[in-house]
């Protein structure tokens, strides 16, 4: 396991909601400090090429008249929402902007890079932020959140129907996990694993005494029953607005805050539902700086981490563990200095969980500028046309 690429220059985004279609990345919305999130303008969409490791900006959708279209007919500029990947096509739902919580079912086609509003039917769960959303078959789950209208967290349980878009509440057995917000939601083995988040001393209400669950729980799908597994083994600390992803069946969480300590991580964690084992990874290469509200989506053998923020409130914001083994960076960091807007990030890193043995030696070239006469032609010849760090991240990414 090991990080390959640290390249800057994508989208300065915060709370956005991305997913991967093919070897895409769509990154949907979230914010950047300093701009206006009290308008009803469209929201933004960039996608990477993971091949070439180059973002690019989608163009807003357009009416007949080649007039930028506005919301309702595309979803405004919001954060905390979530999206879905569901046969070539995305389903945002939830979030809000400085003034508005929205609760209307968009529909991004990647085909066509058009949005619709698909009309549903049933139960439609309360317009919240900070919820999860995850597809089980053909349906997509919604998790927790805060709900504006009712000023509470919640802990509800809704999914609805791709095919026929129809929304049903899912009246679950068991305990669930408490009320919480920004807490993340992944599927593995017909399960649905809760972890983290942030809830509060007289949640489901708000007070400011805000709590972190370190414990990790599961609806089981078949039975609409909530478990709690009895875990062991290097249990993370809780933590809110982390990421969760999955491969090989394991489930991965990295980074997050932690409101109560003051902490931004850049630690990565492996839980084994087989075993109900958590495990803390140190992949080689160099981490991605402690941040919060990122995103990360794995493809293949490799997951591609970016955005997220990192903002210093007091004197206690974790930082890089002295354990993680360096190996070359590309780009600059902020420093404690900085000013604060420069703490979203616009960078881009590349986590390859098995390595070949070509990317290997092409890091460990390029960290110790080694002598490559001896090296095939059109291997130097790749070398000396590596000068910038788009041009190293594409290299390493052949691998």
């Amino acid at each position: 396991m090991h990080w390959i690429i640290n390249l800057d220059g994508g989208p300065r985004r915060v709370n956005h909601a991305s997913v991967a279609v093919g070897d895409v990345i769509y990154s949907f919305g979230g914010y950047c400090t300093g701009e206006d999130y009290r308008s009803n303008s469209a929201i933004d969409v960039h996608g990477l090429n993971t091949h070439s490791m180059r973002w690019s900006s989608i163009p807003p959708m357009e009416d007949e008249n080649g007039v930028p279209c506005k919301y309702p007919e595309v979803p405004f500029q919001r954060y905390g929402h979530t999206a879905v990947a569901f046969e070539k096509k995305v389903y945002l739902w939830g979030g809000r902007n400085d003034e508005i919580v929205c609760d209307i079912l968009f529909c991004f086609d990647t085909a066509t890079r058009k949005w619709s509003s698909p009309p549903v039917t049933g139960t439609v769960p309360g317009a919240r932020d900070g919820h999860s959303a995850c597809v089980y078959g053909a349906r997509m789950y919604i998790f927790g959140g805060f709900e504006e209208s009712i000023d509470k967290f919640s802990c509800d349980v809704y999914y609805l129907d791709l095919r026929t878009m129809h929304w049903t509440y899912v009246n679950t057995l068991g305990e669930p996990p408490s009320y919480r917000d920004f807490h993340s939601a992944t599927v593995v083995n017909e399960r649905m694993y809760v972890f983290g988040g942030r809830s509060d001393a007289v949640a489901p209400y708000h007070s400011q005494e805000e709590i972190y669950c370190p414990k990790i729980k599961y609806l089981d799908f078949k039975t609409e029953c909530w478990q709690t597994p009895k875990t062991t083994g290097e249990i993370p600390l809780g933590r809110r607005s982390h990421s969760a992803f999955t491969y090989n069946n394991k489930i991965y969480i990295f980074a997050g805050y932690n409101g109560n300590l003051d902490m931004h991580f850049n630690d990565l964690y492996c839980f084994d539902p087989d075993r109900n084992v958590w495990r803390l990874m140190k992949p080689q290469g160099q981490a991605p700086r402690a941040r919060r509200r990122q995103a990360c989506l794995v493809i293949g053998k490799r997951m591609f981490l970016f955005g997220g923020t990192w903002y210093a409130m007091g004197s206690e914001s974790c930082p890089i563990s002295p354990s993680i083994i360096y190996a070359f960076t590309f780009s600059s960091s902020p420093t404690i200095n900085a000013d604060p807007s420069s703490f979203d990030y616009s960078d881009t890193h590349v986590l390859d969980f098995e390595p070949t043995l070509y990317t290997l030696a092409m890091i460990k070239v390029l960290e110790c500028k080694l002598d490559t006469l001896c090296l095939p032609r059109n291997i130097r010849i790749e070398l000396r046309s590596i000068s910038t760090p788009n041009k190293i991240g594409r290299a390493l990414n052949k691998g």
